[in-house]
């Protein structure tokens, strides 16, 4: 086990880049199927999966982005998927649902090695450790 705790942050960027990296496919392909920006709520809701999903793919403002795209997720599911049935499997909302708990596991855990968040903080520690 000591193996895969070794690679953790490794492996929650990998992770965050493969989560987001969905995410913006999902955008993409409503707004190539003709998805209206204006409209509500699929336009803010492309929106958010495209410039959600690219700060997360990068890792800068992981927490927000994903906590944004979380909320927008858990939005989704309960307003469009689960009043057509009780659970993920009737109504069709599984992405929706695991969107939704993946985001906010990033909100918590933050964007882990290979992300702008984590260049960042190394640099705001060298900075006070040579203050």
């Amino acid at each position: 086990m000591e193996f895969l705790e070794q690679r953790r942050e490794q492996a929650l960027a990998l992770f965050r880049i493969v989560i987001g990296l969905l995410f913006v496919f999902h955008g993409v392909q409503k707004i190539s199927k003709g998805t209206e920006l204006l409209s509500w709520p699929g336009g803010p809701m492309s929106l958010i999966e495209l410039i959600g999903g690219g700060l997360i793919i990068v890792g800068l403002w992981t927490r927000w982005a994903a906590l944004l795209s979380s909320g927008a997720m858990a939005y989704a599911y309960f307003v469009v998927h689960q009043p057509k049935g009780l659970l993920p499997i009737q109504n069709g909302g599984e992405l929706a649902a695991v969107y939704s708990w993946a985001f906010l596991l990033l909100a918590f855990t933050g964007a882990g090695a290979w992300s702008i968040d984590h260049l960042r903080k190394k640099s705001a520690k060298k900075s006070l450790a040579n203050a």
